[in-house]
């Protein structure tokens, strides 16, 4: 919406609200009031990017809202499926995935079964294969080349070129609709900051699709949080609310017996 006068110009596109005053710059403003809200247009066939690494910091908010929308056949990119009972395993539960584009998959009981019977399809690709595709999407980069994978099943069907005597395959950048990622702090303008090992696949996914939606754990006025500390700035980021009531469950805990 635009509103010509001489005194505030507004516009609201994907989420994003821009008040100018006469001459003077305010603030761009993602905050939206729900994940309702900030997962509106996410439609049946889609493509997603779901950032976490096992079930680290991933946007379990954004997850249970797909689940009630019973969206479906959905690609899901991901650097795993989550569990049979949480993460990503939510939406296998309910077959609301199609494929699954992930480099580690072996916690999932449900997901072996669905790949193993046909009902999956499923690409799975080297982990940092897997992170430079988000983040040369992120960048706009449309292709590049890696050694990972030659002579491998992984080169099947790809360009391979030889740099510096060594053999290397043409990857290409996702492609992606939605990319929903969980952060720690974040404030109205959508700057976002990671905490501990959190800070896995959610920074290069944000802003490597046509729409990221941020889920914070506490949301903060634009220009309370250091310059200094933000890992990924809101230009990334087209929508963030605050979730609420995270698990943060571990996948799979280790205790040391005590000498």
């Amino acid at each position: 919406m635009l509103t010509n006068c001489n005194i505030v110009f507004s516009f609201e596109n994907k989420g994003l609200f821009l008040r100018i005053k006469r001459n003077q710059f305010v603030m761009i403003l993602k905050k939206v009031n729900s994940v309702q809200e900030a997962l509106q247009g996410i439609e049946d066939g889609m493509t997603l990017m779901l950032g976490g690494f096992g079930l680290c910091g991933i946007p379990e908010n954004s997850i249970a809202e797909l689940v009630k929308k019973e969206t479906k056949n959905l690609t899901c990119i991901s650097n795993n499926a989550g569990v049979d009972t949480f993460g990503l395993g939510l939406l296998l539960q309910k077959k609301q995935i199609k494929k699954m584009i992930s480099s580690y998959v072996g916690e999932n009981a449900e997901f072996e079964r669905q790949m193993l019977s046909g009902e999956l399809e499923v690409e799975l690709i080297p982990q940092g294969t897997l992170a430079e595709r988000c983040r040369a999407a992120q960048a706009g980069i449309p292709a590049f080349f890696t050694p990972a994978g030659y002579g491998t099943e992984v080169a099947e069907g790809k360009e391979a070129r030889e740099f510096n005597g060594k053999m290397h395959l043409m990857e290409l950048a996702f492609n992606a609709d939605f990319a929903i990622v969980k952060a720690w702090k974040g404030d109205t303008a959508g700057n976002l900051i990671f905490k501990g090992t959190a800070r896995n696949f959610n920074p290069c996914m944000a802003g490597a699709a046509k729409i990221t939606v941020a889920e914070v754990e506490e949301l903060v006025e634009a220009g309370t949080l250091d310059p200094n500390q933000i890992h990924i700035p809101g230009i990334f980021v087209q929508r963030i609310f605050q979730g609420e009531q995270y698990e943060k469950r571990i996948e799979k805990r280790t205790v040391r017996e005590k000498k």
